[in-house]
């Protein structure tokens, strides 16, 4: 009797959730739900891959480089090629967009062409592979603005406030797919004994203010002085305002940004005098992410504005990014405003 599911409980499978959700919708058609499916598969594929890497000769680089300059990562290529040919045939995209790739990625003309648009990264965090750090891969979805037929640049550059879906996957001790529709945050944590992803996160909601700060503090030099006062500003011990706050940077975005919704706090990539912009992409990093956490209950901002708000101007486009807990983004939008 003890090994029972007691009753109640709701076993709650990421399929399952999809469904009930789409329920909600009378007139939806099923596209959405079958999308999301599609993307739950190549996660596991993914993750397959990412489980055995160092044994199948697929950690380290390949000869190409990627629209930024850097040399893809094997597993980088990898990832984007499954996405892309998990995606592809369904009939639920019109058009997809991948960090890797200098423009738009076509459906096949021998596939039909659907009403959703996909922006991927497909393996955020590569640089830290090779010493088995927590990577992840980066997603988000909107509907098109063209009528019919095969995409184009103009339904990928949308502004982030008209995603209808973000996400990203977590591939670390064990692997998370956490999604967002524009009602909660949910995360499911796959069962690989069974091969499913378990609700194991419900409705995850990010303080108001958290104790963490993350950022790369070895660019320190190259901020301008109203960033260096707000990290100094930090470290300095005040009981009132909780400070000082503890610094915690893995280094891998997906996995900074998971660990400051979980637990509170400011995760901050600016601009600096090598790089004025940052090194975010808008359209592959800040929107989904920024999507995810003001579902949650935080905000997300280039210093100045909310990312969501920022219209598109190339693929490609970098913005600086600070990310979490609301009233750690408000503050630190006073200290780059001059008003702290």
């Amino acid at each position: 009797m003890s090994a029972q599911t007691p009753v109640g409980t709701k076993f709650m499978t990421l399929e399952r959730h999809i469904i009930e959700g789409e329920r909600e919708h009378p007139g939806a058609t099923g596209s959405f739900t079958s999308l999301l499916h599609s993307l739950s598969l190549a996660a596991k594929l993914i993750w397959r891959e990412v489980t055995k890497a160092g044994l199948v000769n697929i950690l380290g680089k390949t000869d190409r480089m990627n629209i930024s300059g850097d040399v893809i990562k094997k597993l980088d290529e990898f990832a984007d090629q499954t996405i892309y040919r998990a995606m592809d045939h369904g009939g639920d995209l019109c058009v997809m967009a991948s960090e890797e790739n200098e423009d738009i990625l076509q459906i096949p003309d021998d596939y039909p062409h659907g009403r959703y648009v996909l922006i991927y990264d497909p393996l955020d965090g590569s640089g830290n592979i090779d010493a088995n750090v927590t990577i992840g891969t980066i997603f988000s979805v909107y509907a098109r603005v063209t009528e019919s037929g095969m995409g184009t640049i103009e339904d990928v550059l949308q502004p982030g406030h008209r995603q209808v879906a973000a996400g990203y996957l977590l591939f670390g001790s064990s692997m998370m797919f956490v999604y967002c529709t524009g009602h909660g945050v949910h995360g499911f944590t796959l069962d690989p004994s069974v091969g499913e992803f378990i609700l194991s996160h419900e409705n995850i909601r990010i303080p108001k203010r958290g104790s963490i700060y993350s950022v790369n503090e070895g660019n320190v030099d190259r901020w301008n002085p109203n960033m260096q006062r707000y990290i100094r500003w930090l470290k300095e011990e005040d009981q009132a305002t909780g400070r000082p706050y503890s610094s915690r940077y893995i280094g891998s975005l997906v996995a900074d940004v998971h660990r400051t919704m979980l637990y509170g706090g400011i995760y901050c990539y600016p601009g600096d005098t090598k790089n004025h912009n940052g090194k975010l992409r808008l359209m592959y990093e800040n929107n989904p992410l920024a999507f995810i956490i003001e579902n949650a209950g935080g905000a997300a901002s280039d210093g100045r504005r909310r990312i969501l708000d920022i219209k598109p101007t190339s693929l490609h486009q970098r913005v600086p990014l600070y990310i979490g807990s609301r009233d750690d983004v408000r503050t630190a939008e006073e200290f780059l405003a001059g008003m702290k």
